[in-house]
């Protein structure tokens, strides 16, 4: 706890003066806000017009609508920590890390945890805010840790695998394929939909549904995507320490 508390004493001012004096960055750490108040506004206008125009009600559909805030805010958050970590990479960071008293366990600890940490607040707010489905606190809280890893995950997916952050952003919208499978499990019969689980964005957006729904068995789901997703970041995890030993 001591090396986590002063890497992050450490790392913290640091990474908000990054953020800050990048405008791409900026703009991310902006959009979770935006897209919730977009989500509020537009999308009971969209259904009033589908309504009319259509006679197509879009009601039915706004727990898949709302199940986008899950996939969007932590891959944002997600983003813009391995971008920093994309940096911090290039400036050899994590090797002056090795003659100083913190240790690259507590540096990568504190990029596991800070996103994991910001997301699950920021997402509530954003499913609050968007305002298309009623959940209590407890169950939009479990839905938030049930997506807080795909923070990390991204931020790890996106340091280990791009040289830079051109390709950092190319490996991003690539990896934007994985969040259609979960969004077709919706319209998928319950049995057939974990044949989508191999894709770990299929957790989250499950579970919020579940939750919504007030359906059975959220703990086997809750407890399987995390232990999943905790798989896929150790995965990272070597890979990311293996590029950095370079």
């Amino acid at each position: 706890m001591p090396t986590t508390i002063a890497v992050i004493r450490a790392f913290g001012p640091i990474d908000v003066k990054s953020v800050a004096r990048d405008s791409m960055l900026r703009w991310m750490i902006g959009m979770p806000i935006i897209l919730a108040l977009v989500f509020r506004w537009g999308v009971p206008a969209l259904a009033g017009w589908l309504g009319e125009r259509y006679d197509f009600d879009l009601i039915p559909y706004y727990p898949l609508l709302s199940s986008f805030l899950v996939l969007m805010i932590p891959t944002l958050i997600g983003a813009v920590v391995g971008f920093l970590l994309l940096d911090q990479r290039d400036d050899r960071t994590l090797t002056a890390l090795q003659v100083t008293p913190l240790t690259v366990q507590g540096y990568l600890a504190y990029r596991i945890a800070v996103p994991m940490t910001v997301s699950v607040p920021v997402m509530m707010a954003s499913v609050a805010i968007a305002d298309l489905v009623e959940m209590g606190v407890a169950t939009a809280f479990a839905a938030a840790v049930q997506a807080a890893p795909t923070a990390p995950l991204y931020a790890l997916f996106v340091a280990a695998f791009a040289a830079n952050k051109v390709q950092g952003f190319a490996l991003l919208k690539g990896a934007g394929v994985l969040t259609w499978p979960p969004v077709f499990a919706w319209f998928i019969a319950s049995p057939w939909q974990v044949a989508i689980g191999l894709d770990p964005l299929y957790w989250p957006l499950k579970l919020f549904w579940m939750l919504e729904a007030g359906e059975p068995r959220v703990a086997l789901y809750f407890l399987a995507g995390l232990g999943y997703q905790g798989i896929l970041i150790a995965l990272l995890l070597r890979r990311f320490k293996a590029v950095i030993a370079r």
